[in-house]
This record gives C-alpha cells, structure tokens and sequence, in this order.
C-alpha cells in the first residue's frame, strides 16, 4: 500500500488480534479503554497515547518481518510507526501501521465501526507487513527506476485510479492479500510479487504454485532483483514518519466518518427483481417472517462469506446488504414458507450483485 497522495490499505477475514493478545496483557490498561464506544469516538487519535510497544505481538511481528528480510540477505529494516491506516510513504522506506493494532480496545471500535480489523490475526498482519516491505525495499533501492522492472510491472509513476476493474481470471498476478489487489498498480504489483515470493520456504513452493502461470516471470524476476541487491545497502534511507499518531488531531468519529464516506458503493436498486424471486410479497405471507428480519440476522454471516470468495471489503458487502434491507421493507417481502435453500441462495445472488459491482470497474484501490 504505497501512499502517493492519502491511499489507503486492506486485507480479509480472520480472527481478532484480542485473542492473540488475551494472555499477554502486561501493560495496564488506559482509562478511555472504559468509556463506551460514542464516548471513545469524541476523543482525539493523538490524545489516546499509544505506541507499538503497547501490543508485544505486533514488536514480535515487526522483528519477525526484520528475520526475513536477514535470512535473504537483504540489508533492510524498515523503520515502522503508528499512523490513521496502513501505508508506505512514496519515498520513505518504511511503514506505517494502524493506531488501533496498539490496543484490544481499539480493535474492538474498529471491528465495530468497519466490520472486520484489518491485520487483526498474525497470519494476516504478517502478509500486510511482507507487502508493505515489498514497497520499502522498492523505494529504498530505487528498483523502479531499472527498465527491466517497468517491462515486467509497468509504469511505477503512474497515477493510482480511485477504481480499478479486476480480472478474476487472470493468472497474470500473484494473489496474496487479495485476489486481484495486484492488479491495481504497478507499485502493488511488484509489492504483492514481493511478498509472495518472501513468504515462499522455497523456489520449488512458488514454482510449483504459479506454474505455468505469466505470474511466474514477475516472481521470477523479483528472485533475481532480491539476489542482486542482497548485502548491498541501500541508497535511500530517510527515517521521516510520515502522519504520525501523535500528530493525528482529529477525533476518532471524524476518521470513521471519513472511512465510511471513502468505502461508500451508493449501490443501486437494480436486484429489486431477484430480492422478489428469493423472497414472497404479503398477499398471503403476512404472517411470514419478514425479508429485511432475515437478512439483518444473517448479515455478518453473509459479508464473511461473501468477503471471502470475492475479496471484497466486507464493509462495501454490508453495504449492499443494507440497500437489499431497505428495499425489502420498501416492498413488504417475505420469507417464503419453504426456505430451506434460502440461505444458500441469498448468498449466491449477493455474491453475484458484488461481482457484477467488481466487473464494472468500481473496486476502490485501498491498499
């Protein structure tokens, strides 16, 4: 997730970090920990005073991440730091990393507010973190500045698109964070190849995996840069935080209202036809369950699912699931009184709708 101008980063589902963190809370917890989530939302970012060191497991990540890079040879360790999300500054070999990975507290907030946290799990933070490395080491030995890597990844100057329009299919890119992320820029291009390649325990892995795949030629050629670079220090080597935590003056509800405003899909009501095949209107059914009851109940359970086979955001599934509520109500719908594939067949339809949202070309680049 390079941040060229205030871009962004995500990943998918797994579970809370509160879990990892449960047995090892050392550190006594803030008094805002206490306060109720409209409460918390009123304070400053910077006037919760949290730091990396207040969650061991994300310093173990960190140093973990530094054995990787060492166990290649590769003479880096980016400088990390608590920033508003996850992100490379353009320029600056290092990463930054979300406030609320410091504390279970904000985890939960987060969870709350976006229906998942992102990195929340140590599988998952750690591929958060080996791709971001992918864009330290870029930037650090100014990789793509070589003609060899714009052959193979494209143009690294070139303008992010606030929307991208993925290729499910296409075995051009390695999948990592998600599906098709790599397809979103040159620069997360070469970071998602990076990564795959860094997390590989072997050459055979990644060969055997992206076997006859174009993908291949990308990890190929980023064995060779990481062998060419190895033991050689890099030219770049600013220690600037770019957005640190302590400079964040803006409330809590303030970032999530800039969040939720960024993730918006402003879905349309084109599935009014397929909600009315699924569900029954009230001629007859007015002692049914209602439609809208049984989406609102099932509907963590469908973003989970449907996040998972698309790599959407779950927040952006919630979405359309909230547009599915509203005009369900609109319409008086109902459970029909043989539901027994209705789970099954709701899930199939919203993951439709969500390709279908995908297809148009309006996946927001978020990484």
């Amino acid at each position: 997730m390079s941040r060229q101008t205030k871009a962004s980063k995500k990943g998918r589902l797994a579970s809370d970090w509160q879990r990892i963190d449960s047995n090892a809370a050392s550190v006594e917890a803030p008094s805002w920990a206490r306060l109720k989530d409209d409460q918390l939302l009123d304070l400053q970012i910077n006037d919760l005073g949290v730091s990396l060191d207040d969650n061991p497991h994300l310093v173990q990540m960190r140093d973990q991440l530094y054995s990787e890079l060492s166990s290649r040879n590769l003479q880096i360790k980016p400088h990390v730091w608590l920033s508003d999300e996850w992100f490379v500054p353009d320029g600056i070999p290092g990463i930054a990393i979300p406030f609320y990975m410091a504390s279970p507290r904000l985890m939960r907030l987060e969870r709350k507010q976006m229906l998942e946290v992102e990195g929340g799990s140590k599988p998952w933070c750690m591929r958060i973190l080996r791709h971001e490395a992918g864009h330290a080491i870029d930037i650090a030995f100014r990789l793509h500045r070589r003609k060899r890597y714009r052959e193979v990844f494209g143009r690294y100057n070139d303008p992010y698109p606030e929307y991208y329009r993925p290729k499910p299919r296409s075995k051009n890119y390695v999948q990592h964070l998600e599906p098709w992320y790599a397809q979103s820029h040159p620069a997360e291009d070469f970071a998602e190849t990076f990564a795959v390649w860094l997390q590989s325990k072997s050459k055979r892995q990644w060969q055997q995996k992206y076997q006859g795949w174009k993908a291949l030629e990308k990890i190929t050629y980023v064995d060779q840069l990481m062998h060419d670079i190895a033991n050689k220090k890099p030219p770049v080597k600013s220690r600037v935080k770019v957005d640190p935590v302590h400079k964040l003056k803006h409330t809590l509800r303030a970032h999530y209202e800039e969040r939720h405003a960024r993730y918006d899909i402003n879905y349309p009501t084109s599935f009014d036809q397929d909600l009315k095949k699924l569900f029954t209107q009230p001629a007859k059914t007015r002692r049914n369950k209602t439609a809208a009851a049984f989406l609102e109940r099932n509907r963590q359970k469908f973003c989970r699912q449907v996040g998972q086979w698309t790599g959407e955001y779950q927040y952006n599934i919630n979405q359309v699931i909230r547009v599915m509520i509203d005009r369900c109500r609109s319409m008086d719908l109902r459970v029909p009184a043989d539901n027994r594939e209705l789970e099954r067949d709701t899930l199939l339809m919203l993951t439709v709708h969500t390709m279908n949202y995908l297809y148009r070309g309006n996946h927001r680049v978020a990484l």
